[in-house]
């Protein structure tokens, strides 16, 4: 399977590119995650529940990061096992170019996947992972630009005097 998507961030490049590998903001929008950690230098281990059809599993996986760009580009690739329900592997290249309006993400993914979740069919696969990369990002969307959506802290009825205050994972890190 193969899947290829953009999607435009209302936050700088520097800050979408430090929450992609920030582990509690990674571990709030893998959709079913209950564990997940590691570091960038090391990997990422991770333990996520899904229901794929009638099939449900918990899988336990690691994600190393490769051929890093330093706030540009990286690849994630990983492999996570779910016991009889078999098993899912691949690799997600993401890049971050700066836009207009804040940063433009684009992920190209190849995955496979074996066991009892290939004898569901690739069409049924193939939803299923668009819809599950569709839920990550826009949790990582709404982490990072806050429930109102603008990154900067001002709203369209801000004061020109009033300070920007930091949204979403950024004002819980900044809170601490």
């Amino acid at each position: 399977m193969q899947m290829s998507e953009t999607r435009e961030i209302a936050a700088p490049p520097a800050e979408v590119w430090a929450a992609l590998f920030d582990p509690e903001v990674l571990r709030a929008c893998v959709p079913g995650c209950e564990e997940l950690t590691g570091s960038v230098e090391e990997g990422f281990t991770a333990t996520v529940l899904q229901k794929v059809g009638p099939v449900k599993a918990r899988f336990k996986g690691e994600i190393t990061l490769s051929d890093f760009v330093e706030g540009e580009a990286a690849t994630l690739s990983g492999e996570g096992k779910g016991g009889a329900a078999g098993f899912a592997k691949g690799a997600a290249r993401i890049t971050l170019t700066p836009s207009e309006t804040g940063t433009l993400l684009r992920y190209d993914v190849e995955a496979k996947v074996g066991g009892k979740l290939a004898q569901l069919g690739s069409r049924i696969i193939d939803g299923f992972a668009r819809k599950l990369a569709d839920q990550f990002f826009e949790r990582f969307q709404a982490e990072i630009e806050g429930p109102d959506g603008d990154a900067t802290g001002q709203g369209d009825d801000a004061g020109g005097d009033q300070e920007a205050k930091p949204k979403g994972w950024m004002k819980r890190l900044v809170s601490r």
